[in-house]
């Protein structure tokens, strides 16, 4: 009797051995194929992200080609229209004053009363025991301050006449 238990113990080990391994299988199968497919629809997002990039850079191309053109039309626009109005000649050492090119960008005043503001507002902040009231504050007196710096940085640069 024991003989026979134990010979039906070891015929089914080894039957769920073996359906386990065919199981197993199945699944090693299973999970190399999703790889596979995250795989592709990771190479296939790659592909439209660079074809994507390269059509945006392409529109780029072309609108800064066509600015550069325009830039173009409008300074040999402009050096006709200064060369037809000065009478063929040039001015600058006859009394004639050339216009000084308008400077782009933010000045130094407006810089400084953003820089300050910010600096100034962090500071109330940490400083006053009210968070809200100290950052007003702090951003409003940082902000004036900065703006006056900046207005004298811009009056040394000669973006703004100094007073008289």
């Amino acid at each position: 009797m024991k003989k026979i238990l134990v010979v039906i113990a070891l015929s089914s080990s080894v039957l769920f051995a073996c359906n386990n391994k065919a199981k197993e299988e199945a699944a090693l199968k299973q999970q190399q194929a999703e790889k596979q497919l995250a795989i592709k629809a990771v190479k296939d997002s790659l592909r439209l992200d660079s074809f994507k990039k390269a059509e945006v850079a392409k529109v780029e191309q072309e609108k800064e080609a066509k600015h550069q053109a325009e830039l173009a039309a409008a300074r040999r626009a402009s050096s006709s229209r200064s060369y037809a109005s000065s009478g063929g000649g040039s001015t600058g050492a006859y009394g004639g004053a050339q216009p000084t090119a308008k400077k782009k960008g933010w000045s130094d005043a407006a810089k400084g009363a953003v820089i300050g503001g910010a600096a100034g507002a962090v500071g109330g902040a940490l400083i006053d025991k009210k968070k809200g009231r100290g950052a007003i504050i702090g951003g409003l007196v940082g902000a004036g301050g900065g703006y006056l710096i900046g207005r004298g940085e811009d009056r040394k640069s000669g973006r703004v006449q100094p007073k008289n």
